[in-house]
């Protein structure tokens, strides 16, 4: 694995191209911060884990405390991603692609998401970004999940004007209940920086008078080799339990500050895809 030296900076030519190792660990911290109808924020410390889903084995071997679809330390396991025990991820991803109607088929696709820590993952959201034989972005994947067991995955093509050197803008309909507390008459703009040096993810939540949540992951490339996980598992311990934990200390004091409870609507089909028309509506 080549390590490149750090290039901090918002641009994608200073951020340098995807890590060329099987799977790598970005470091950093998550904020999440609620506009209206009142002020509320929190920011916490995590790591997150890339992984090449056409290197898997190669990804195995990498430390003896991390595994892929076995239990250890730190795991990855596609079927927490699939749903299905047994199915390759990669061939997962790429039905999903296909069945968005993409040209050609990706010649490599990373996901960004948080390990099984001990025995347990909860991934609020996981991204995928698929690149073509160029090297550019021709698509990404946001898979969200929710705490009542649900997830749906938006599956958004990149559409012309959509990526610049300051990084990738898509935007999509909300059709998924995630919060109990925001309602799903909303709109998602993603601002991502995609994996190199450093990642960085903005997704701001508006609704028809303006922006109402803005959550954020930055983090810097770090090798995954033992003394790395080790060292992480230990400043953050049980990230993925903390995650949880962290969802419902804050909706707790969301309720207090008196934020209106919405039942959740009936789930959506499991997909969606944005479709031409809003992706050249986009790059207008």
């Amino acid at each position: 694995m080549t390590v490149r030296p750090q290039k901090h900076g918002a641009s994608m030519g200073r951020n340098g191209p995807p890590p060329d190792t099987a799977a790598a660990l970005y470091c950093g911290s998550v904020m999440h911060q609620r506009m209206k109808p009142f002020g509320h924020r929190f920011q916490y410390k995590v790591f997150s884990l890339l992984v090449d889903l056409d290197r898997l084995a190669e990804a195995d071997r990498l430390s003896p405390v991390f595994s892929v679809n076995s239990r250890n330390l730190v795991a990855f396991h596609e079927a927490d991603h699939t749903g299905t025990a047994g199915m390759p991820l990669r061939a997962y991803a790429d039905r999903l692609l296909e069945d968005a109607g993409l040209s050609e088929r990706a010649a490599r696709i990373l996901l960004v998401c948080y390990p099984c820590i001990l025995g347990y993952v909860f991934n609020p959201i996981s991204v995928y970004y698929a690149y073509g034989a160029s090297g550019d972005l021709i698509a990404m994947i946001y898979e969200v999940r929710n705490t009542f067991g649900e997830r749906h995955t938006y599956v958004c093509p990149v559409g012309l004007g959509e990526l610049s050197d300051s990084g990738l803008r898509q935007s999509c309909s909300k059709l998924f209940h995630v919060s109990p507390f925001i309602g799903m008459d909303m709109d998602y703009h993603f601002r991502m920086l995609p994996p190199g040096d450093e990642i960085r993810w903005r997704i701001l939540e508006t609704d028809r008078q303006g922006p109402l949540l803005a959550a954020t992951f930055s983090g810097e490339m770090k090798p995954l080799t033992s003394a790395t996980l080790v060292g992480l598992t230990a400043r953050i311990p049980f990230l993925t339990f903390k995650i949880v934990a962290g969802i419902h200390w804050e909706a707790l004091k969301l309720w207090i500050k008196g934020a209106k409870y919405i039942s959740r609507p009936a789930p959506p089909p499991p997909v969606s895809v944005r479709h031409p028309s809003h992706i050249a509506e986009a790059a207008e």
